[in-house]
């Protein structure tokens, strides 16, 4: 009985105490963030046809489903062109803010937004890695993750150094800002009437509001450190229990793709491969397709071990070595796919999903490698000017980052 307590106290120590996996939680907000802006930027020029109030499924067709459905999209109030230009350039910038880490928690709502509001707005044009990001881009709401890699986490080092050498640090004008211009936002939309086709999304973006007023008076005004301790803890557990249903998502996705295939006759006789790569819409290289497809040993060991591979990843969590053998195999196979079958977006939504599990020692090394060729591009750009040496791993490691983290 005490040995079970103490590992209950141990892992709610654990819990508590510490938003865990900060780097996998960085790597996920930096991929789904680059993979959503890539595929702004690159549907760009056919913005109009998939999302816009003229477009094949039209304004009042939208309408129509969402009134069903529920679903949430902010395209949906208004049919003007103008709100849909201007909304599609914040879809952007806030893709951008995520991806930089810049104010965080603000760029993951908005971010979670814009993929809600533009997804729901043309359900018919996704594919199974919009659904991931659809997903994915709600629970990064609830994680911290700009606590490395990030612009915030660099601001909040600076604040750290400043102190630490008894410097003066100069209150953020612009979070208080940003927080107020939501606040008027959110509540010229509630008064007129637009969140009036579920309650889910219109609750949370005002609970998040709310905490990070909550946060940043207690930041400014509160005369003990109890209430920042609280807060954080509040926001260690939200982190970590986002984290742990993004791993279980991964794992569901696969566990249920896997025993899908099984019980599919293509699949079982080892030719379900063969078919995708000669239909004219998965083929933008017909010459890779038709060399790969040569063989039909390569195709029944390509069908089969994707199977297995989707099963077995679940159980093998329990041990790292395989499970990182497996990671490595699932993130090829997406690469292949993105150049092979010319779906560059699901693969780059799955290998992001996969990332997850990647040990921090390999990320920690990344990092460093990363580190590196930025300051070589640098001192090419500089010249001979002299740089700072690249931080080690030790001192990239997270420190104290707000909430806006």
């Amino acid at each position: 009985m005490n040995r079970l307590s103490l590992t209950l106290s141990r892992g709610i120590a654990r819990v508590t105490e510490s938003a865990l996996g900060p780097y996998q939680s960085a790597v996920i907000r930096i991929g789904f963030a680059a993979t959503w802006l890539l595929f702004l930027l690159r549907e760009f020029p056919h913005r109009q046809e998939l999302y816009g109030p003229d477009g094949p499924w039209s304004w009042d067709l939208a309408q129509q489903l969402t009134s069903d459905n529920h679903a949430f999209t902010a395209l949906m109030w208004s049919a003007g062109q103008g709100w849909f230009e201007g909304f599609y350039l914040l879809a952007i910038l806030s893709s951008a803010a995520l991806l930089l880490g810049w104010r965080t928690r603000t760029a993951s709502v908005l971010f979670m937004v814009g993929v809600l509001s533009l997804q729901n707005r043309s359900v018919f044009v996704g594919d199974g890695g919009d659904n991931v990001l659809h997903l994915m881009s709600f629970y990064l709401v609830f994680t911290r993750c700009g606590q490395v890699w990030s612009l915030d986490a660099r601001r909040a080092a600076r604040v750290e150094a400043a102190r630490a050498r008894g410097e003066r640090v100069r209150a953020d004008r612009l979070g208080p800002v940003l927080w107020a211009v939501l606040g008027l936002a959110l509540g010229g939309v509630t008064l007129a009437g637009r969140f009036d086709n579920g309650w889910l999304v219109p609750a949370l973006l005002w609970t998040v509001w709310a905490v990070l007023g909550l946060w940043g008076a207690v930041q400014r005004r509160a005369k003990s450190q109890e209430p920042w301790i609280l807060l954080d803890v509040i926001a260690n557990v939200l982190h970590n229990g986002a984290l742990f249903v993004i791993m279980a998502e991964a794992c569901l996705i696969y566990a249920t793709a896997g025993w899908y295939k099984i019980q599919g006759s293509r699949w079982q006789d080892g030719t379900a491969v063969y078919y995708p790569l000669h239909l004219d819409y998965f083929s933008p290289w017909p010459a890779l397709a038709d060399l790969m497809s040569s063989s039909g040993t390569i195709m029944m060991i390509v069908t089969y071990g994707t199977v297995m591979v989707q099963v077995a990843f679940p159980f093998t969590l329990f041990n790292r070595r395989v499970k990182n053998v497996l990671l490595v195999l699932m993130m090829t196979e997406h690469a292949v796919i993105a150049v092979v079958l010319g779906l560059p977006f699901f693969s780059l939504a799955m290998i992001t999903a996969d990332a997850v599990f990647l040990p921090t020692a390999f990320l920690l090394l990344l990092g460093g490698w990363a580190a590196r060729a930025r300051g070589q591009l640098v001192r090419r750009g500089d010249g001979d000017r002299t740089l700072p040496p690249p931080r080690s791993a030790e001192e990239s490691r997270p420190g104290r980052v707000g909430f806006t983290a």
